[in-house]
């Protein structure tokens, strides 16, 4: 039976001298979607590149995100600010996320949480769900995979997400919502496979940034850094020729030599 924002209650002791929460804290004193502020993700994750990356991905579909590094910090975090979903990974300096995971639950908190693993193993699935997990993922992970899960739970869990306003983002004359996966130019609905509106996504989280094609084989396609494709360079033409005026000549969609691609969102002038 689904339980609604109001009977979600953050309320623990931490052990090992962490702090205790008040009691009644909870998704409202966040600003909840009923009160039309922006829900708050809290991401625990020692690996900065990947959280940042992550937290780029949501605040670009309208998102407020924390990060924290340790257990330690994650407890603080939710003290400071309760979040309406927790993106927790198991292997972190000192205790393990087990430990934050297990607290949270014992109090009776039913923050959604979804769990990063480092490894396919299945007596570790059934410990994490036995737990409490909402989600378990096994890293490596491509973003757009894990975003998709990050998304289902959310509607879930808070079912105003459903009924939002979709969140636009803009680039001359391209718009892009991520939530619905829609592209346009100038107005006019443009058709992306599903891997060239990833790549687009990844270009714009890191906009008039260079991304290695390394990076972006690891973002969008989920491959280890040992994998050596052509298929970024074979994705990118799709979208040039979708996207830009002159696909020979691209204002947006640029190719740096030797190092990777880049997506300017005001290109210069000529």
């Amino acid at each position: 039976m689904q339980r609604s924002a109001q009977q979600r209650v953050y309320r623990w002791a931490p052990t090992n001298g962490a702090q205790h929460l008040p009691d009644g804290l909870n998704a409202r004193s966040n600003g909840s979607l009923e009160t039309g502020a922006p829900l708050r993700v809290l991401i625990v994750e020692d690996s900065a590149p990947f959280a940042t990356t992550l937290r780029a991905s949501l605040e670009i579909e309208g998102f407020v995100v924390d990060i924290a590094s340790t257990v330690s910090q994650g407890f603080q975090r939710m003290l400071d600010a309760p979040p309406g979903l927790v993106i927790l990974d198991v292997v972190l300096p000192g205790r393990d996320g087990y430990e934050l995971l297990r607290t949270v639950r014992g109090s009776g908190n039913d923050v959604p949480v979804i769990v990063l693993m480092s490894r396919d193993d299945e007596q570790a699935k059934l410990h994490g769900f036995g737990l409490g997990a909402d989600d378990l993922i096994t890293r490596p992970v491509a973003l757009p995979e894990l975003l998709a899960r990050i998304r289902a739970l959310l509607r879930r869990a808070h079912p105003a997400l459903a009924t939002a306003a979709p969140r636009w983002i803009r680039f001359g004359d391209i718009e892009l919502c991520p939530a619905a996966r829609t592209v346009k130019r100038a107005g006019a609905p443009i058709d992306l496979r599903p891997k060239e509106f990833d790549l687009l996504l990844a270009l714009f989280r890191q906009h008039d940034r260079v991304v290695s094609r390394a990076d972006l084989l690891r973002d969008v396609w989920g491959y280890d850094a040992s994998t050596v494709s052509r298929t970024v360079d074979t994705h990118m033409a799709g979208l040039r020729l979708k996207l830009e005026i002159d696909p020979l000549h691209p204002r947006h969609l640029l190719t740096v030599r030797t190092a990777g691609y880049l997506l300017r969102q005001e290109p210069e002038e000529t």
